[in-house]
C-alpha cells in the first residue's frame, strides 16, 4: 500500500492506494475558528476524521467521485481540491456536530445545567413546576430541584416579576417565565423601572441578575393579544440586554450567558421554533458553553446583498437565500442573536462588502428593529450603498385572527426574495405591473 499526502490551507489529506480502485482518504481538519462562529479567538485543537473508504460513493455528502475512472491525479488536482475547501469552511460552525437537538431541549438543558452549577438560580412563573412549563421548557426540573427552586405562581405577572427583581437585589439569580411576552405588559413597570434602571440609579452599587424569558411574537391562530413582537419595545431601554435565539445552539449558549450575566436580560423565544431540531456541536453540549452577548452570527456568507434577521425570520432568510442563489444572487444572512446590544460592526462590515441591505422582522414597521439597523448603516456606511435599503416587517395592524389574513400580516419567504430582487434591480418595478 502506498501513501501520498497533500496540504491545503484548512486541511491535510492523505490517500492510501491499494489496487486500482480501493482507496482510503484520511482528512485532518485544522480548525482556525471555534465551532461557535461568534468566538473571536482561534481554536487550537484539531479534528481528525475517521478513515473513509470511497469507491464511487459520496464523501460526507459533499463529494462524489469515481476514483478508478479518473485516477489519483484527477482526485487531488483542480476541481477536486477546490471541492474539499468548502468542507473545511462548513466545518467552521459544526466541525464536531454529534447530534440534533430541539430548541425546547436546548433551553431545558441550559436551565438544568445552570441550576446545577449555581444554587442561587431558580425558576418562577405560571405552570413552570407541576405542569412542567406551558411549553415543557422546565420539564423534569421540579423533581430534580424541588418547589423552592421551581416556583409555581398565580396568574399575576406583576407580582412574581416584582418578587424576582427583589430576590435579584439580594444576590439570587431568578429566571422569570412569561407564558407569552404579551403578558409581560402586566409586569413592565418592574422590568423597566425596577430592574433596568437600578444599576444606574444606585451608581453601580446594585446589580440585578435576572432573566425574563418566554415566547415572543406571532405563533399561529392566537389573535392580536398573543402575537406581538416586543423586541423593539425592550430594545429601546438602557439597562436591559435583549437576546433573540434562532437555533438550538443559540438557545443553549445565549440562555446560559443570560443567566450568568450580572444585569437584567430579556430573552425572547419563539413558540414555533420550540419543536424545531438543529445540529448541535460537541462544544455547545459542554456545560461550560456560553455565547457572547452582543455578537451576531453570519449564518450564510454572500457577496451581493446582506439580509439581517432574528428568531424565526433567520430560517426564512436562509430559505430565501437558497432561492436567490438559483437566480444568481449571492445573499449574506446575518442572525442578529442580540437586539440590545446590537452588533453594528458585523452589520456594517457586511454592507460594506455587499453594498445592499434588506432587514427582516415580524414586529411592526414603525420604530422597529429594522429601522434602527437602517439608521446605523446610513450613519456609518452610507457611501457604500448601491441601492435603497429595504425593510420587511409585519403589517401595521393588530394581528388578525383569520388564518389567511394572519399570513398576510407577517413576512413570508417570497417577500424577502422580492425585496432582495428589487435591491439588486432584478425585478420589474411595481408601477410597470399595474
Amino acid at each position: 500500500m502506498s501513501k501520498q499526502t497533500y496540504e491545503e490551507p484548512y486541511l491535510n489529506f492523505s490517500i492510501f492506494i491499494k489496487g486500482d480502485r480501493h482507496q482510503v482518504v484520511v482528512l485532518t481538519i485544522r480548525r482556525l475558528w471555534s465551532t461557535s462562529a461568534s468566538s473571536s479567538h482561534l481554536a487550537a485543537d484539531r479534528k481528525v476524521l475517521k478513515p473513509l473508504r470511497v469507491k464511487g460513493e459520496k464523501m460526507w455528502g459533499f463529494i462524489r467521485q469515481e476514483v478508478g475512472a479518473r485516477g489519483l491525479s484527477a482526485l487531488v488536482s483542480g476541481k477536486y481540491v477546490q471541492s474539499l475547501r468548502p468542507v473545511a469552511a462548513t466545518m467552521r460552525h459544526y466541525s464536531s456536530a454529534t447530534k440534533e437537538m430541539t430548541v425546547r431541549d436546548a433551553l431545558n438543558s441550559a436551565l438544568d445545567e445552570e441550576m446545577a452549577a449555581d444554587p442561587n438560580v431558580f425558576i418562577m412563573g405560571e405552570e413552570v413546576g407541576e405542569y412542567q412549563g406551558a411549553y415543557k421548557i422546565s420539564k423534569g426540573l421540579l423533581d430534580k430541584y424541588g418547589p423552592e427552586r421551581v416556583v409555581d405562581t398565580p396568574i399575576t405577572e406583576a407580582g412574581f416579576a416584582g418578587i424576582g427583581v427583589g430576590s435579584a437585589y439580594h444576590g439570587l439569580r431568578p429566571v422569570i417565565e412569561f407564558m407569552t411576552f404579551n403578558f409581560s405588559m402586566q409586569a413592565i413597570d418592574h422590568i423597566i423601572n425596577s430592574a433596568a434602571k437600578s444599576n444606574y440609579m444606585s451608581a453601580g452599587q446594585i446589580n440585578v441578575p435576572i432573566v425574563f424569558r418566554g415566547p415572543n411574537g406571532p405563533a399561529a391562530g392566537v389573535g392580536a393579544q398573543h402575537s406581538q413582537c416586543y423586541g423593539a419595545w425592550y430594545g429601546a431601554i438602557p439597562g436591559l440586554k435583549v437576546l433573540v435565539p434562532y437555533s438550538s445552539e443559540d438557545a443553549r449558549g445565549l440562555l446560559k450567558a443570560a443567566i450568568r450575566d450580572p444585569d437584567p436580560v430579556v430573552f425572547l423565544e419563539n413558540e414555533l421554533l420550540y419543536g424545531e431540531s438543529f445540529p448541535v456541536s460537541a462544544e455547545a453540549l459542554d456545560s461550560s458553553f456560553c455565547l457572547p452577548i452582543g455578537k451576531a452570527k453570519i449564518e450564510r456568507e454572500g457577496k451581493d446583498i446582506t439580509i439581517t434577521a432574528f428568531s424565526k425570520m433567520v430560517g426564512y432568510a436562509l430559505k430565501a437565500a437558497e432561492i436567490l442563489e438559483k437566480e444568481g444572487i449571492s445573499a449574506e444572512v446575518i442572525n442578529l442573536r442580540s437586539i440590545r446590544p446590537l452588533d453594528r460592526d458585523t452589520i456594517n462590515a457586511s454592507v460594506r462588502k455587499t453594498n445592499r441591505l434588506v432587514t427582516v422582522e415580524e414586529g411592526f414597521p414603525q420604530h422597529g428593529i429594522g429601522a434602527e439597523i437602517c439608521a446605523s448603516v446610513v450613519e456609518d456606511s452610507f457611501g457604500y450603498l448601491d441601492a435603497p435599503v429595504e425593510r420587511i416587517a409585519g403589517a401595521d395592524v393588530p394581528t388578525p385572527y383569520a388564518a389567511n389574513l394572519e399570513r398576510s400580516a407577517f413576512p413570508q419567504i417570497e417577500d424577502i426574495v422580492r425585496a432582495a430582487k428589487r435591491v439588486c434591480y432584478r425585478s420589474v418595478p411595481m408601477a410597470a405591473t399595474a
